[in-house]
């Protein structure tokens, strides 16, 4: 693997450049990224700073900066290390601009004001931590996502990255021999979705999980036999209930949570929401 400095510069938090710098390096094979995240950067003075960090470890620039003669700043102190500089949002920016006939903002990190939609996310991932791995059934039906899966089918991870996006999300836990709680059985709100994976994924998963707290017993959690079991009666379970279902073998939590907020949104607009993934 090909190490790679990438130093990410922001006017904000520095989670837009990085986000698409991870979303762009995944398309190279071979690359290791070693980010260099300089988030809040407003002042000459810091941006001095950054200027030296990048000397001290040459490397690809991105910025999201609003300033245009920080811009300009940055470009020529990059042009002089002959390092590429880039600006992965100006075109965007430049033609919505052209498109709604508006000006664009000066105001740096105005996507993270505290505003209504900012106190909904915050309140969506307490509401998810709070409703983690079957806690507080009780006031399911607050719930919009509700994620129903065996051990280690991504539940939680899931749910905590569908917080982010606002949506109040709980989840279950299938064990076999344990009903579902009734609460959750007589909710109107959620969307209640499946999530499912192969038999020898789970098995694999379930193993290092035991491994990583050095529990090496050979149990029912991690039999081939028990997990298709497992795996045949979660199915069984989300057909008689019409839930929808997520085979998450060879999906990322982004994936994920992106087909399930498409389901949401069909669910809203009245559409039939696909029964399988």
């Amino acid at each position: 693997m090909k190490k790679i400095s990438f130093h990410l510069v922001s006017d904000s938090t520095g989670e837009t450049v990085s986000s698409i710098v991870r979303s762009v390096t995944a398309l190279f094979d071979g690359i290791e990224p070693e980010e260099h995240i300089w988030s809040l950067v407003r002042t000459k003075g810091q941006l001095e700073k950054v200027v030296a960090g990048i000397r001290e470890n040459p490397g690809i620039v991105l910025y999201t900066i609003i300033d245009p003669a920080m811009q300009e700043t940055l470009r020529e102190e990059c042009k002089k290390m002959n390092i590429a500089c880039i600006d992965p949002l100006s075109r965007t920016i430049a033609e919505m601009a052209a498109s709604l006939g508006m000006k664009v903002s000066s105001k740096a990190g105005g996507q993270h004001e505290l505003d209504e939609e900012y106190f909904a996310r915050v309140e969506a991932i307490n509401f998810s931590i709070a409703h983690d791995d079957g806690q507080a059934t009780w006031d399911i039906n607050e719930a919009d996502i509700v994620l129903i899966g065996p051990s280690r089918t991504s539940k939680s991870p899931t749910g905590m990255y569908l917080s982010h996006r606002g949506y109040r999300t709980a989840n279950i836990p299938l064990v076999k021999g344990c009903p579902l709680p009734e609460s959750l059985l007589s909710a109107t709100k959620p969307m209640i979705v499946g999530l499912v994976i192969s038999p020898e994924r789970l098995v694999q998963i379930r193993r290092s999980r035991l491994l990583s707290i050095k529990e090496d017993r050979d149990t029912n959690y991690v039999d081939l036999d028990y997990i298709k079991e497992e795996i045949s009666e979660a199915r069984k379970l989300f057909a008689k209930h019409k839930w929808p279902v997520i085979d998450v073998t060879r999906k990322s939590v982004e994936e994920v949570a992106a087909t399930i907020i498409q389901h949401l949104q069909q669910r809203e607009k009245g559409d039939k929401v696909i029964a399988d993934e």
